[in-house]
Order: C-alpha cells, then structure tokens, then sequence
C-alpha cells in the first residue's frame, strides 16, 4: 500500500472509531492504535455480555507494483477468526459474538456517511428488529444468500470500480 493510501485508511479509522464511540449507546473501546499492533479496532459489550468490534481496513489500495489497484476499503463487524480480543479485568464476558457478523465494502469516500447507517445496523442486530434500521446512504450491491439475512454488501460504486479493474 502507498504511503499515502496508508495514511488515508489511518485517518478515516480513526474518525469512523471516535465518532462511532461517541454515537452508540454503551461504551465502546477503541484498542490496538500503537504502531506495532494489528489495525485498530473499536469494540463493544452488547446486552447478552458478548464481545463485538469492528474493523476498518483497506480491502485493495494501490501500491508500488499495482498504483492503479483500485483504493477500496471494507468495514467488517465480528470478521477475522485470527483478532485476539483483550478484555478488561472484572469486565464479566461471555465470549465473542460469533452468531453474527457482517461487511460492508464501501470507497473511501463513502465510509463516514455510513456511520449513522452502522450505529442503527448494531441496534437493530442488538434489539432484533429490523425497523431501526436506516435506509443506507448509498446504493447497494447485494448478494441475497440462499438463506438466512445479509451479512455482506458493497456499495454500488466499490463493487463497480473493483469489477470494471480487476476483471
């Protein structure tokens, strides 16, 4: 990854996280920000006392051999068997969430206006009802599995951009 693509997925980590902590309803902890750890995430309690989090990270981006790859990021919630999760002393929990995850494949451009859209998907996962979800900002491109709910999504510009250059 370029230096800069680096820094673009670093910062808008950063603002999703802080302004994602700030807009849930239970505290959120935002881990692995020094420079020698994984990417950070941001992770939550939720009412069964089962640990989520969700992770920000560059899905393509361009880099020296491939400068035109194009620059996609993806937003995963409870995704990558391989995250190590630190839970704090006498913080009763029951384990990972691992009955539900989700991803969203967005553009860089695109991943802050679906904060709000984020915080209601949680919610609604949380609560069980589907009417606290908000209409999306912006068109998907949906792949409805043979059965059971959604859990993976693109927006129609990312899934047309990474179709249109890698095909």
């Amino acid at each position: 990854m370029t230096p800069e693509a680096k820094h673009i997925v670093s910062e808008l980590r950063r603002e999703f996280y802080s302004h994602f902590a700030a807009a849930m309803n239970m505290p959120v902890i935002i881990t692995g920000t020094s420079y020698t750890s994984n990417s950070p995430i941001a992770s939550w309690m939720d009412d069964r006392r089962r640990l989520n989090y969700v992770n920000v990270y560059a899905y393509t981006a361009p880099d020296e051999f491939v400068p035109l790859r194009p620059f996609i990021l993806r937003l995963a919630i409870n995704k990558s068997a391989g995250r190590v999760m630190m839970v704090k002393k006498g913080q009763e929990c029951r384990g990972l969430n691992l009955v539900w995850n989700f991803e969203l494949t967005v553009l860089p451009k695109e991943i802050l206006d679906f904060l709000p859209w984020i915080v209601s998907l949680v919610e609604a996962h949380d609560k069980g009802s589907s009417l606290l979800l908000q209409t999306p900002p912006h068109p998907f491109e949906l792949k409805l599995p043979v059965a059971g709910l959604f859990n993976e999504v693109w927006t129609e510009k990312a899934w047309l951009l990474a179709n249109s250059k890698m095909s």
